[in-house]
């Protein structure tokens, strides 16, 4: 039963205050319609917990802006929700993905993560086809979606906001990936799950790595806020020659700076006894947070992404299929997924807001219970990358 504004309410109840259920929450469908986003399909989630989020159709089925109360926690990249048909793939020596890239969740994959790379076209029958180069991140982020379906669905007196779509990634003798995306969230909540199926919709084994770019920014990203994770070993760090000289360890966000250059973590995570690795990112003074929940089954690696330029500002949660190395190191060491014809992966997760110091407290208290993060801001690096399976 729906909590809304302080009452448990019926569907029946629901039914009596109002002649729509749009006056507490919802799903519809829109199309923006100036700039670089004009065209762009998107559906407006509202739960009546104080709770908008966002869904670009003809970005990935990707979650855009998520907002609680009025205070965003979504990241508004300076590119905006850029129209696929204006993305560049092959300039800039493949760094082009940056020019689309905005919002609170953007996929990476579905046959490649990481930075640009040129690798074999192994899964490519054909001989004129001998190395397949891929830009930033993948393809996938910057493809429409087909719209499978959305509404609010009743099981009893819980009322269940949804809405499906398919993302498929194909080329003629190239790989033929579909991911089927499910979001769903209850009404009168503040948890967005997501499940994603990720297919091989063709017949010949092909490579498969998966990540999600979970963005955080302003302002529950602020001078003070806390990265909570249940942090087993520090494995890598991008930034290991300035290692100290930024002044920005992994712990805590500082404010806004100019000339930052990014800095990228590898952590190894510990699973709650279910399977579960939760992380948060929490602003004590807003008494506002994030909590990200996935399947360490699913996506065993995790990074983390500070981008605290001024003007770009953004905080990223990484849960990953691979490790930080590349798609042509998850090939040597035998970790490279082979979705062979018609095998498919999931991919389980919640988004969770936390609203106050007690729903922080609590969230903090579930992932110390796991594991104890490590207390210095510049933990040693390791270079331990465990074997996956």
């Amino acid at each position: 039963m729906p909590d809304l504004f302080g009452e448990y309410l019926s569907r029946l109840d629901l039914a009596r205050r109002s002649g729509s259920l749009g006056a507490y929450g919802g799903v519809r469908l829109m199309e923006l319609s100036d700039g670089l986003e004009r065209g762009v399909r998107m559906l407006e989630f509202r739960t009546g917990s104080g709770l908008r989020f966002t869904v670009l159709i003809d970005r990935a089925f990707d979650i855009c802006e998520v907002e609680y109360k009025g205070q965003s926690i979504g990241w508004h990249g300076p590119s905006g929700v850029r129209h696929p048909g204006l993305h560049e793939y092959a300039s800039e020596g493949g760094f082009s993905w940056g020019r689309s890239f905005s919002g609170f969740l953007v996929t990476c994959g579905l046959d490649h993560i990481g930075g640009p790379q040129t690798v074999p076209a192994d899964n490519y029958n054909y001989p004129g086809i001998q190395t397949n180069a891929h830009g930033l991140h993948g393809r996938v982020s910057t493809i429409p979606a087909k719209l499978v379906g959305y509404g609010e669905r009743w099981e009893g007196d819980r009322c269940i906001l949804w809405a499906e779509g398919q993302v498929r990634q194909a080329a003629t003798f190239g790989e033929q990936l579909t991911l089927f995306r499910r979001i769903e969230v209850d009404l009168g909540s503040n948890d967005i799950r997501l499940s994603d199926r990720v297919q091989n919709t063709g017949f010949l084994p092909t490579p498969h790595m998966f990540f999600y770019h979970i963005n955080i920014g302003a302002p529950l990203l602020a001078e003070g806020t806390r990265y909570l994770a249940p942090i087993t070993d520090v494995v890598w760090a991008a930034h290991t020659d300035r290692y100290e000289s930024q002044g920005v360890g992994y712990r805590r966000v500082p404010a806004p700076q100019d000339g930052f250059a990014e800095q990228v973590w590898q952590h190894e995570l510990a699973a709650d006894a279910g399977g579960e690795v939760p992380v948060a990112l929490v602003n004590d003074r807003l008494a506002l947070g994030i909590k990200v929940t996935t399947r360490k089954d699913q996506l065993p690696c995790l990074y983390e992404w500070q981008h605290f330029q001024a003007g770009g500002y953004a905080f990223g949660i990484e849960p990953s299929t691979h490790h930080v190395l590349g798609d042509l190191a998850a090939r040597e060491r035998g970790e490279m997924i082979w979705l062979k014809g018609q095998e498919e992966r999931l991919y389980d997760s919640t988004f969770r807001i936390l609203d106050g110091a007690a729903a922080i407290a609590a969230a903090e208290a579930h992932i110390r219970a796991i594991a104890e993060q490590p207390e210095a801001d510049y933990p040693a690096p390791s270079g331990r990358f465990r074997p996956l399976r």
